[in-house]
């Protein structure tokens, strides 16, 4: 991970990269975010002024358009992190929302000689001893890696992707640089710390290394195999593990129907009706039974084989739930089936980061009333996965934390609703879910568990029994020693630290200048050799520089606003 100490202070490297983001926003209409950070005091452009005006066609779109425009413009990193933002509607607004939503990933590729070079240097051999046939236009390009269709020598077809040339590099300097403006941000812009800009970007670098690392997608793949072992209404690709690095991903190719092709399907004697239903029946396997599930079954994400069976393509993004996640989500749906506000608030609280909620009178009662709203509606007209977008968007306007998982499932589940209706118009993913619930609930009642959990709580009570003296001793002895120690935070002293830094900068710049004139004085009266019409030249040269310097001084002041 980058260290955020590192980045806070002014930083000078990867000047050309800091220059053109700054260019792209001004571009589009975000001079005044790079005024209002300073961006120009933290960064040597060279004293080449930033353009402030932007480009009159872009600036007359809505801002969060024109956001999103930036974002594609600045490349593969800002683009991904909009696509990873776009699953937070905890931290950014609806309108926001559905511009990171509309992303393109679509990149030009790149040659095919840089794929071969790349393959032969990660898996140490000749493309041509790898691979019998390597198809040199690749199938798809992105902008973290394209893939490339081949044929073993053992005769299987295969996908390779590979990663794009330099990638990790450009993200690392990236991301470095997202670190910088993120922390200028919270310095800045008052009330922006709600929205936590340096958390967001941890956790976009958090995601972005896990996706670049095709081996961590390679386990992945190899989980959700073992997972479904013995499922036959489901087929996962083998992946070749002797021919997958960090860069490199082998996997079998898959030749199937897209879910979304409707006609192809009917064509061949799938059934649309059999397939929404088993898709969504795999996914809340996956949600409810495994707590390891798909979070981006799209239709381009999801091939129907022969016989309706069904594989999930690209494993690049993974959710996970703990068991008290599971429950809790089985919670709010049992809740909302039989109307009960109190339980799905307790869920929620399940949910949480918080320990308590507040104003959780007033949230049962918004709770309560959308439960109202959709009590006259058959299941089958109930759209789970908008309710559950409701609920969450409710329950973040109340400060109760979630985490980040739990906004990937609920794209899951709207998504794969979202593939069920096209396929079947009267498809009911409630009627699909409750059963998973209630049997999740009734797991948690089951008298195994209840002894299960008896005993884990006595083996826990008997530990703090058996340490709690020689803990409280611990801490007797440190206060009789001194040796307690208590750390304090303080925040909003930056702007000041930097002012005084600033004007301690200037008096040193100045007592330089003062110093240089004096001295070039002396020396032009000492007649010290060279000398030119009897003038030391030494000394003629001391009072440029010094001029120099005293111009750019007051330029410096001008230009701040400051006499």
């Amino acid at each position: 991970m980058i260290s955020r100490a590192g980045i806070i202070g002014r930083t000078y490297r990867h000047v050309s990269r800091y220059r053109e983001i700054a260019t792209v926003l001004a571009k589009h209409g975000f001079g005044d975010l790079i005024n209002t950070v300073h961006l120009e005091r933290h960064v040597d452009f060279g004293r080449k002024a930033i353009p402030r005006k932007g480009d009159a066609d872009i600036v007359s779109l809505a801002r969060w358009k024109r956001l999103r425009l930036a974002l594609e413009e600045l490349g593969p990193t800002f683009v991904k992190a909009g696509q990873i933002m776009s699953n937070r509607p905890d931290l950014l607004p609806p309108e926001l929302i559905a511009e990171l939503e509309k992303l393109q990933d679509s990149v030009p590729p790149f040659p095919e000689a840089e794929a071969s070079r790349l393959i032969e240097e990660e898996l140490g051999r000749p493309v041509s001893t790898l691979f019998r046939e390597f198809t040199d236009a690749p199938l798809a390009s992105a902008s973290i890696a394209q893939v490339h269709r081949a044929v073993l020598q053992s005769g299987e077809e295969v996908v390779v992707k590979v990663q794009r040339p330099g990638i990790e590099q450009v993200i690392t300097i990236d991301t470095e640089i997202m670190f910088h403006l993120a922390t200028l941000m919270e310095r800045h812009i008052h009330g922006v710390e709600i929205v936590n800009p340096v958390g967001i970007v941890k956790e976009f670098e958090k995601g972005i290394k896990k996706e670049i690392n095709f081996t961590i997608e390679a386990a992945s793949i190899d989980r959700f195999s073992r997972n479904f072992q013995g499922d036959e209404t489901i087929y996962v690709p083998r992946v070749y593990s002797d021919l997958t690095t960090r860069k490199i991903l082998t996997m079998e190719f898959i030749d199937g129907i897209k879910v979304s092709d409707m006609d192809a399907l009917l064509e061949v004697g799938d059934d649309p009706l059999v397939v929404a239903s088993r898709g969504a029946e795999l996914i809340l396997k996956q949600v409810f039974q495994h707590g390891f599930f798909h979070a981006d079954p799209h239709a381009g994400n999801i091939l129907i084989l022969d016989n309706n069976v069904i594989c999930f393509l690209d494993f690049g993004m993974m959710g996970k739930l703990l068991p008290k996640h599971k429950e809790a989500l089985g919670g709010i749906i049992i809740g909302f089936v039989n109307g009960d506000a109190k339980k799905v608030i307790k869920a929620v609280l399940q949910l949480s980061k918080n320990s308590r909620i507040e104003n959780a009178d007033q949230l049962e009662y918004e709770v309560s009333d959308l439960i109202d709203q959709y009590s006259h509606l058959p299941l089958e007209d109930i759209n789970m996965g908008e309710l559950l977008r409701q609920l969450l968007n409710m329950v973040v306007v109340y400060k109760v934390k979630l985490s980040s998982d739990m906004f990937l499932l609920v794209k899951s589940l709207t998504t794969i609703e979202g593939v069920g209706r096209k396929l079947d118009p009267s498809f009911d993913m409630v009627k699909h879910t409750e059963p998973f619930a209630r049997r999740l609930l009734r797991e948690r009642l089951s008298p195994r568990r209840f002894a299960r959990d008896i005993y884990s709580s006595a083996e826990e009570f008997g530990l703090l029994a058996r340490d709690l003296p020689f803990e409280a001793r611990e801490i007797i002895e440190q206060l009789k020693e001194g040796k307690v120690k208590i750390e304090f935070e303080h925040k909003g002293l930056e702007p000041a630290l930097m002012k005084s830094d600033q004007v301690s900068n200037r008096i040193a710049f100045a007592i330089v200048l003062a110093a240089l004139i004096i001295g070039s004085s002396l020396i032009i009266l000492s007649g010290m050799p060279p000398t030119w019409k009897g003038v030391p030249l030494i000394g003629v040269a001391g009072f440029i520089g010094a001029g120099v310097m005293g111009f750019w001084l007051l330029v410096s002041i001008l230009r701040h606003g400051r006499m």
